[in-house]
């Protein structure tokens, strides 16, 4: 019948109040090494951080984010750095801030742990990365098993919804830039890509493991949305 909730449109996604872009890191010397830095203890540790060719290609990055800023008619003062703690996107968030002209020791920029790299487990710690096949693998065997004491898919999905969610909340009318590692990133990206026409996406999303937002398939693909080091995309 006309009017029934039968017939009723799903509810569109809700709107998000800020706008957001993500960067990867610019090339550091763990991917001139090829080397896997994805602990905490490790990653933040100085002689991990931006190779001299991933300082060019932050720099880039804020060029090509200010430009984007000036067509899209959002002033400066508006832009927000959260960045994972990591050496390598410190550096590269610093950087980014110093093109745009923000006080990167201003509340403007912000460390945010649950921004920080995958962390791949022991087993891979400062091993070779083309082990990263391997754990790539099981992602798309099972996003919800986690390479042994590590993080699985579904672990890094629910840490990077919740702070989504909490800056979602936090800012109104911002221009947030969002400084994390390829992983993260990708996983990130599958979420919102999962998440679209969900309108409780904002207030479930932090639980995402448990609620069961994103659907394995989803999850299990991340790798589609790979970004190269120092690679800048707006994602809403």
């Amino acid at each position: 019948m006309e009017g029934s909730s039968g017939d009723s449109p799903p509810a569109p996604p809700p709107a998000f109040r800020n706008r957001y872009w993500i960067l990867r890191h610019g090339r550091s010397v763990p991917n001139e090494r090829g080397l896997i830095v994805s602990s905490l203890e490790n990653g933040t540790k100085p002689e991990f951080g931006l190779a001299p060719e991933g300082v060019e290609q932050a720099r880039s990055a804020g060029e090509s984010l200010r430009k984007e800023l000036e067509e899209m008619g959002v002033p400066v003062d508006s832009v927000k750095i959260r960045y994972s703690p990591f050496s390598r996107t410190t550096e590269t968030a610093r950087v980014v801030a110093g093109v745009l002209g923000v006080p990167f020791e201003g509340p403007s920029c912000k460390a945010t742990v649950e921004l920080r790299e995958r962390y791949f487990g022991p087993s891979y710690e400062l091993l070779s990365h083309e082990k990263y096949a391997e754990v790539w693998a099981i992602d798309e065997a099972d996003p919800f098993l986690a390479p042994e004491g590590g993080e699985s898919v579904a672990d890094v999905a629910s840490r990077l919804a919740g702070v989504l969610s909490s800056t979602d909340v936090e800012f109104h009318g911002s221009a947030v830039l969002i400084v994390s590692h390829g992983d993260p990133l990708q996983i990130f990206q599958a979420v919102l890509s999962g998440a679209k026409g969900n309108p409780s996406f904002l207030d479930k999303v932090a639980g995402l493991k448990k609620e069961s937002l994103i659907v394995p398939s989803v999850l299990s693909q991340h790798r589609k949305f790979a970004l190269n080091t120092g690679e800048l995309r707006r994602v809403v």
